[in-house]
């Protein structure tokens, strides 16, 4: 039995230019299944109905067709029982501003009838960096402490199914360190993990399968290793100094100072490397390096020409 189900799962929406005669497709016939005691990434870009699936997920909006379950529990015919069983930290920071943190750990077990928790509740302020904080009101927490506090929610009734909806948003390298030794550790003990970020790095180092979503559509899915393997050659990688010109932004990927183009050969690195130094460039930090998730990703979008989402329309 799969830990999560989607099955053939459509959402529609009234459509931007055509309202009243149309809608359009916010998720397109999505299906896929994850295993328990997966780490499972799901990436896209934005828009992409990354977080229109696990709001449908949670049970917060319901799909147009399709079918979603967690752990066999339909998540609309079924609602309370898939709901145990699945412990979500949002994106956004919603909180209860009456309640300092320990007040709200024990509400929030409470609405799952878990009593005598005191426990538990303690090992989560631990493990998150909370301990110091379970006196203080909610509304006096920096952003990033609200956000230890949404995951303690998640997690406090110990569902068997967490999902985490770009935990790491905005937040310093202390708390990305510390949520996820914690999330791993119950990775380990059997948890499955539902992961949607934009931190690439993270899904490539934590997620042992992944699906990307383009405009509500799955256009991969795999292990991440075979995605890696995938890959189309080597990244020749360099840091300059000034701006590049524009006969060699072809084919470059720019951010900031660092320069990526594709390295396919031997040849291809050397026309790169020749056509630098004849408009004047000064390189540093010159490396080849083995292509990563963030490359894939790119790939896979670029392989898929754009969808207009306002034309992916169906009869009102």
């Amino acid at each position: 039995m799969p830990a999560i189900s989607f099955q053939s799962v459509s959402k529609a929406y009234p459509s931007p230019r055509n309202p009243q005669s149309g809608t359009f497709l916010a998720l397109d016939n999505v299906s896929l299944d994850i295993e328990p005691g997966e780490f499972f990434g799901l990436l896209g870009p934005n828009g992409a109905g990354k977080t229109t699936l696990i709001t449908i997920l949670a049970g917060l909006a319901k799909a147009t067709s399709g079918r979603v379950s967690v752990l066999g529990s339909d998540v609309q015919t079924d609602f309370a029982a898939a709901r145990r069983k699945l412990g979500v930290v949002p994106q956004e920071l919603v909180f209860d501003p009456f309640f300092n943190v320990r007040e709200a750990l024990r509400f929030q077990s409470g609405y799952f009838g878990v009593k005598h928790n005191d426990a538990w509740i303690d090992e989560l302020l631990e493990s998150l960096g909370l301990t110091e904080k379970a006196h203080v009101n909610m509304r006096a927490l920096s952003g990033g402490m609200k956000r230890r506090v949404l995951v303690g929610l998640a997690l406090v009734h110990k569902p068997p199914v967490i999902v985490l909806d770009e935990p790491t948003a905005g937040v310093d390298v202390e708390l990305r360190q510390t949520l996820w030794a914690f999330i791993a550790k119950l990775n380990k003990q059997g948890s499955t993990v539902l992961l949607t970020t934009h931190y690439l790095e993270e899904a490539e180092a934590l997620c042992g399968r992944i699906a990307m979503l383009k405009q509500g559509r799955v256009v991969a899915l795999d292990s991440t290793s075979a995605l890696l393997k995938a890959a189309s050659g080597n990244v020749l990688q360099f840091k300059i100094d000034s701006e590049l010109p524009p006969s060699l932004k072809t084919g470059a990927r720019i951010t900031g100072r660092v320069v990526q183009y594709p390295a396919t050969d031997a040849l291809a690195i050397e026309r790169y490397l020749a056509a630098a130094r004849e408009a004047g460039l000064e390189l540093h930090d010159i490396e080849i390096r083995r292509a990563d998730l963030e490359d894939v990703f790119l790939q896979v979008m670029k392989q898929h020409a754009r969808i207009d989402p306002t034309d992916q329309q169906v009869s009102a």
